[in-house]
């Protein structure tokens, strides 16, 4: 089951179009029957998961919060228990992907949500780019992801 919590009240969201592309994707990946939390608010709730997470005081446009920590990225998820059906939960702020979509990524602000979405599933399957070599698998993985939901990119 996909939970979305828009606690976010300036910018309008179609939450049930986010919704159907988030399903699609799981479904993409084999995980149709899993669970997924995407919460959409503000840089200032962001900016605190993220200085106590990663320890950088400043907002930031996603955070991925993986259920199956352990899990390496490529591997099948395991599912022992009900609860093991959990892919993890994803942090967005609408506020600062309004700001970057255009001027950083030079997209419109529905694209740019999802290809967020694309990514923050990626790494809650612990996919990661901190070096040349994971940013093109998990690129491979985002690009699969967009692919599945029919995604036309729009940035210039």
């Amino acid at each position: 089951m996909i939970t979305i919590r828009n606690t976010q009240r300036t910018m309008h969201i179609k939450t049930a179009a986010l919704k159907k592309t988030a399903q699609a994707m799981l479904k993409c990946l084999g995980y149709a029957d899993f669970d997924l939390g995407i919460w959409l608010t503000t840089n200032k709730t962001i900016r605190h998961y993220n200085k106590t997470f990663r320890g950088k005081d400043k907002p930031t446009d996603i955070l991925s919060f993986p259920y199956h920590e352990q899990l390496k990225a490529g591997e099948k998820i395991l599912v022992r228990e009900p609860e093991d059906k959990n892919i993890g939960d994803i942090i967005i702020s609408l506020e600062y992907v309004q700001k970057d979509a255009i001027v950083r990524w030079r997209r419109d602000f529905d694209d740019q949500i999802i290809v967020l979405l694309a990514h923050g599933i990626a790494h809650l399957l612990n996919y990661d780019h901190i070096n040349d070599d994971d940013f093109a698998v998990m690129q491979k993985v985002e690009k699969k992801l967009l692919k599945a939901v029919g995604f036309k990119d729009t940035a210039g």
